[in-house]
């Protein structure tokens, strides 16, 4: 049985429909992507799934339970890390876990233990005194975590958790929402960033205009794609003769630096390194590329400018 599943959830906004007809179920223990651009609807089935939200038709169901918003004991199954900071500047990272953990109902010794387990998370242990305001981008979104964790949830709602980070930050988030599937948590996670989803999820589901256009693994996503084989080369290692005769293996296109030949499906990969050897051309030039989440997502959403 699924751990969380949404059947034909709809959510409208005055006459702009934010989600539409929307069906998905997560299992236990998996990490489950969100995968789409700003607007498709990421964060409105997030406000559902937390309560924030109430859907305007269509059932979101818990461990096999109907989702109610008034049922404490069920939201204390649901962890949110939302795409905005929720901090207080003000305070210190141990006082704002305080607070957070209070309102969860936590107190004495069970308060100061995850409190101590929240800022090891954060790997904030000993920034865990100065004001909130003088944290990095980084700091604060792995202390934003670590404020959805204080009651050791069954799920953890991650809504776009590294916007504005950088690299470093971005790892050691990655690294603490691997740790914590590990240990059997289920994490949702949306993100317009498909080297997340393709690094951290077990099932992805692609997602625009409030509904779902695709769902499944990484692989089986990728088969949706038309197969050809993309070979890139770098315009400095080849002559001007040995570009122009790239051009009957498939389509190609250039620009200053980089040559991308586009074979045709049935293309025999042999044929091309045969006329590589021939010409005495390094085969390390080239580099073949498969095809990535990127180009299922331009794909199946298209390439127009969205804003």
């Amino acid at each position: 049985m699924p751990i969380l599943q949404a059947n034909s959830l709809c959510k409208r906004f005055g006459s702009t429909p934010a989600l539409q007809d929307l069906s998905l179920e997560i299992q236990a223990g998996s990490c489950y992507g969100l995968l789409g651009p700003n607007g498709a609807g990421k964060s409105t089935f997030m406000s559902i799934v937390s309560g924030f939200l109430t859907p305007d038709s269509g059932t979101l169901s818990l461990a096999g339970k109907q989702l109610d918003p008034n049922d404490t004991a069920q939201k204390k199954k649901i962890g949110l890390s939302p795409q905005h900071i929720a901090l207080y500047k003000e305070l210190s990272a141990e006082q704002n876990l305080k607070l957070f953990g209070k309102l969860y109902g936590l107190s004495g010794k069970t308060l100061s233990q995850q409190i101590e387990y929240a800022l090891e998370v954060a790997q904030l242990a000993d920034r865990r005194k100065p004001p909130v305001k003088e944290y990095s981008g980084g700091m604060k979104r792995r202390l934003n975590i670590a404020a959805a964790l204080m009651h050791k949830p069954q799920v953890l709602l991650c809504d776009e958790p590294t916007v504005g980070v950088d690299p470093q930050s971005r790892n050691a988030i990655f690294d603490t929402l691997l740790q914590l599937k590990s240990e059997g948590m289920t994490i949702v996670y949306s993100t317009h960033y498909m080297e997340e989803a393709e690094r951290l999820c077990d099932q992805i589901a692609i997602i625009d205009a409030g509904t779902i256009l695709r769902t499944g693994t990484l692989d089986a996503l990728l088969q949706e794609l038309p197969r050809s084989n993309l070979i890139r080369a770098r315009a400095s290692q080849l002559s001007a003769q040995r570009q122009a005769d790239l051009a009957r293996f498939g389509a190609l296109s250039r620009d200053a630096a980089t040559l991308e030949l586009q074979t045709a499906p049935d293309f025999k990969l042999s044929s091309f390194f045969h006329w590589a050897e021939e010409h005495g051309l390094d085969p390390t030039h080239f580099q073949i590329a498969r095809p990535t989440l990127e180009n299922l997502f331009l794909h199946l959403t298209g390439k127009a400018l969205r804003e």
